[in-house]
């Protein structure tokens, strides 16, 4: 998008900035993000939201808004996301072209990584996103709305799989021949949290639902600093958000490496994130909760290969690709990563036993 369109759509807000640079950040598979430099601080991120995914702004929003603010009121260890109205009071603009913009404060001094470099930064995104589901834990879950319907559900992914298997071309079927049948084979295994969730064995709380390492910022010594891209807060179980942490952190390799041997599950990395994590959770976090977090970490890496699955058979529609087979990497990314999971199980569990009380 050309510069005189976003600082148009910028100017809807309300603030009095001008601007000097504006940077796209190309980090994310949904949305378009933007870095608004300005003559003086305070700088800005203003974000495109995907209305494809998210079907409900105003709800989205709202979410957003709401937990930024409890978080502020319930601690003071991080900082948090600031979002600005638009002159008309709205928390999102929607532009002529129907696309829909929101604005937050950018963080000062902060940077990202998309991979975990140490067991500093392991263990400092523990603490973030431990300390995140901590501080929301006594926020009303009712008050959420589901900004994406059923998005950890694994019924609900096992049908859309399903649906898209009968549809599927022959020749994306038979390029994926493999991988459909390993994703068959777990069926069972991986139902297992829905239906402890279902059975009310494992409690519904605020959850944030997307914890990749990226969505965590630090500071440039590798300190903790905010949690941020809080588009999927909604109603969850805690195991999700673990589980997309441990996949991101201790994963060897990136997410579309394709060289498999690379892909290895780091442990130590893991032992980090995990102190970090129990640590700040040690108040709210049953023990029963705590015993299934491996199977989480297992489960959530199983349902973002799933997901890349059927959108690989569905042509590409959802995530952005640079290639034909970018996705189909991805899906072989993330099932040798579960294998790399099992045959570090035992220790997994015994890890997260510890802190059992």
């Amino acid at each position: 998008m050309n510069r005189n369109k976003l600082e148009n759509i910028f100017n809807q807000f309300d603030h009095t900035s001008k601007i000097v640079e504006i940077k796209e950040l190309v980090s994310g598979h949904i949305n378009d993000t933007y870095l608004i430099r300005t003559q003086k601080k305070p700088h800005y991120i203003l974000q495109r939201i995907n209305h494809f995914v998210f079907k409900d702004i105003s709800a989205l929003m709202y979410n957003k808004v709401q937990i930024a603010t409890h978080i502020k009121k319930n601690t003071s260890k991080y900082e948090t996301l600031t979002f600005l109205a638009t002159k008309k009071g709205a928390y999102f603009y929607k532009d002529t072209n129907d696309e829909f913009w929101n604005l937050v404060l950018f963080i000062e001094n902060s940077i990202t990584f998309e991979k975990v470099q140490d067991q500093q930064i392991a263990y400092e995104g523990g603490k973030l996103f431990g300390s995140f589901l901590n501080a929301t834990a006594n926020f009303d879950v009712s008050q959420l709305a589901e900004t994406i319907p059923n998005f950890h559900d694994m019924e609900s992914r096992f049908l859309q799989f399903d649906t898209t298997l009968k549809n599927a071309s022959s020749n994306r079927i038979d390029l994926a021949k493999n991988q459909i049948e390993i994703v068959q084979n777990y069926r069972d295994e991986m139902m297992i949290l829905n239906g402890l969730k279902k059975s009310g064995k494992l409690p519904v709380r605020t959850t944030h639902n997307d914890t990749k390492i990226s969505n965590a910022l630090f500071t440039n010594q590798k300190k903790g600093l905010c949690v941020i891209d809080l588009d999927t807060v909604m109603p969850g179980i805690i195991h999700y958000d673990f589980g997309d942490a441990v996949r991101t952190i201790c994963n060897t390799a990136n997410e579309d490496e394709k060289d498999l041997t690379k892909v290895r599950f780091n442990m130590s990395f893991y032992k980090q994130f995990v102190k970090g994590f129990l640590t700040e959770l040690s108040t709210s976090i049953s023990n029963n909760e705590i015993k299934h977090l491996p199977l989480g970490a297992k489960t959530t890496t199983f349902i973002m290969a799933l997901r890349i699955l059927t959108d690989f058979l569905n042509n590409d529609v959802y995530y952005k690709t640079n290639y034909d087979m970018h996705n189909l990497d991805r899906v072989k990314n993330q099932l040798k990563l579960i294998e790399e999971m099992e045959k570090h199980f035992e220790l997994m569990q015994e890890e997260v036993n510890q802190y059992l009380k």
